[in-house]
């Protein structure tokens, strides 16, 4: 059973009211990883359809994160002292994880993309173990994150992290190994059991051979060897011949178009829209009613096919639409660690450094999600996966020593959250609770529950003047000096609210 029960009846027209606040905050905690007070007024008034095209836009304009000096080394460039070989390991990892780090703050739609694609075509860091190997399949992850699925597909699946990890590196002529074959299916394409059979897997393995060819040196970029290709006839989803690996990407799309683009269109919308899809009500050839989330999906799917399975139609059409700002899509999803952590940096819009990026990645991997590396093959299941007796305490905690740097750092800029919050006249407004309720519902996508909870936040908001007479005389403002503390004891309390876990 879901957390939430999805009772969205809009479709997917687009939505023509200009954006208000709660509906651009809600676009961009789902689109990127939020954004910060002055982006959000930016977007108010605007329309959705301009928007969310600007946003696409940007997003395919957008290079990758430039090669490092490392990107093709092998074992046989480290240091022959295994400690040291360590330490640069570590040293070109950091490297690159605060450069992706910095992209999924700057970069908005591309790289929350690139990050929800590593999810789906999952590899494990620690079972390839090669820098060199993760930089490639980090840049096939950017460069086709909004691009055509089909060349996606064909892309990752000849990675030297995907060839490893699936074990396609030993696939050979005498040995065919079915493991990435089966994943192709279960898990990139077609959905655990779906229109393909054990036959297929067996058969599509053979087809699959002969990239095999790994070097004599650890980290040797992997390449085809003909000699360990089947050449023999192989018969996938019906169709017989000496098919090879381009052929059987041809096969899978000419054949399961509509199966694929389904598969996928439910995984879009369960990350972005809601996480309850109410995949047990689909029937094939079924009428839904007006915005049932089975005939929203049938809709993408539609024009994901249309568009000959680029991705970034489907994207504009789902963003755009009535169903995605419908109110009962709005604080629905459970944060992951990365969005706790991310969305709280873009929010406050405080100065971070490339080491608090880095922070950030290790908290999310304390309280779940390790960067490069999920669980397992099917990735990171999200929602009540983020949220239990340890990982709740713990998102607690790292929010709580975030927000003390970042105090610590520069006090003032609290000050200035807070004016920017509460809109043009944020400086010199003598009412706290007003200040208090525009930063509660900034952070919060629905704000809090119940009057009594707006009462709680509110009272520890003016806690630092409640034994003065300033609130009462109208001489309290934003400009006084202990501004700033009303605003870090005010956040302090909201990271540990329920409502702060979604959005």
């Amino acid at each position: 059973m879901e957390l939430f029960v999805n009772c969205n009846t809009s479709t997917l027209a687009p939505y023509t009211t200009p954006l208000d606040a709660l509906r651009a905050r809600h676009l961009y905690r789902r689109l990127g990883f939020s954004a910060s007070v002055e982006t959000v007024n930016q977007a108010v008034g605007q329309s959705a359809t301009a928007l969310v095209d600007n946003l696409v836009d940007q997003a395919l304009t957008i290079p990758p994160i430039p090669a490092p000096a490392w990107s093709e080394w092998t074992n046989a460039n480290y240091p022959e002292d295994d400690d040291l070989a360590r330490q640069v390991r570590r040293a070109q990892r950091e490297e690159l994880n605060t450069a992706y780090g910095n992209s999924l703050l700057n970069n908005n739609l591309l790289d929350r993309m690139s990050f929800f694609w590593s999810n789906h075509f999952v590899t494990e860091l620690d079972v390839y173990d090669c820098n060199s190997f993760l930089y490639e399949y980090v840049n096939c992850l950017q460069r086709n994150a909004l691009g055509n699925f089909k060349t996606f597909v064909s892309e990752i699946g000849l990675t030297s992290a995907m060839l490893r990890y699936l074990d396609g590196a030993f696939n050979n002529r005498n040995r065919p190994n079915e493991n990435y074959s089966r994943e192709l299916y279960e898990l990139f394409t077609l959905g655990e059991g779906n229109a393909y059979t054990e036959e297929d897997i067996i058969e599509t393995s053979r087809a699959l051979t002969g990239y095999v060819n790994r070097g004599d040196v650890g980290c040797t970029k992997i390449t085809f060897n003909p000699e360990q290709f089947d050449t023999d006839a192989k018969t996938i989803l019906g169709q017989t011949g000496n098919w090879g690996y381009d052929d059987v990407m041809d096969i899978l799309f000419d054949n399961r178009a509509d199966s694929i683009a389904r598969f996928i269109c439910t995984k879009f919308y369960e990350f972005f829209v809601h996480p309850d899809s109410k995949r047990d009500e689909y029937n094939p050839g079924a009428t839904y009613p007006p915005g049932h989330p089975q005939g929203i999906i049938n809709e993408l799917a539609q024009t994901f096919v249309a568009n000959n399975f680029e991705i970034a139609p489907v994207l504009r059409q789902m963003f755009k639409s009535e169903h995605f700002f419908d109110e009962t899509t709005i604080g629905v999803i459970i944060k992951s660690p990365f969005d706790l952590y991310l969305n709280l940096f873009k929010e406050t819009g405080f100065a971070y450094s490339d080491g608090n990026v880095t922070n950030a990645m290790d908290a999310s991997a304390m309280i779940g999600q390790e960067l490069w590396d999920p669980v397992d093959v099917a990735g990171w299941q999200r929602d009540r996966e983020w949220i239990n007796t340890n990982f709740i305490i713990g998102r607690w905690l790292t929010a709580e020593v975030f927000l003390e740097q970042f105090f610590q750092a520069d006090p003032n800029q609290f000050r200035a959250l807070g004016i920017a919050a509460a809109g043009p006249n944020g400086a010199t407004i003598n009412d706290p609770n007003i200040v208090a309720r525009a930063i509660i519902d900034k952070f919060l996508p629905k704000g809090l529950l119940t009057d009594a909870d707006y009462d709680i936040a509110i009272s520890v908001f003016r806690e630092p003047y409640e034994d003065t007479n300033m609130f009462e005389t109208g001489s309290w403002n934003m400009l006084l000096d202990d501004t700033p503390s009303q605003v870090f004891l005010l956040l302090l309390h909201l990271v540990r609210e329920p409502e702060f876990q979604l959005k």
